[in-house]
């Protein structure tokens, strides 16, 4: 099961970062953030690994095939 809206919004308030923050760190909109994490749209890849580099994680565990 993917797990990627709850692991965006995890990671984003984990690191202390309101939507706005990582909506200018990845050139999206803020509506595009919210989207993501309630589920109603996925990213496209080159967003995904961008996500992934920002908070130093797999693009495994964003989606929720690893825990680490």
């Amino acid at each position: 099961m993917n797990k990627f809206n709850e692991r965006l919004r995890d990671l984003r308030t984990e690191n202390a970062m309101s939507r706005a923050e990582l909506a200018e760190k990845l050139n999206v909109s803020v509506r595009l953030i919210a989207y993501w994490e309630g589920g109603q749209r996925e990213c496209d890849f080159d967003t995904l690994l961008n996500i992934a580099e920002t908070f130093s994680v797999s693009v495994d565990f964003l989606l929720g095939r690893t825990d680490y």
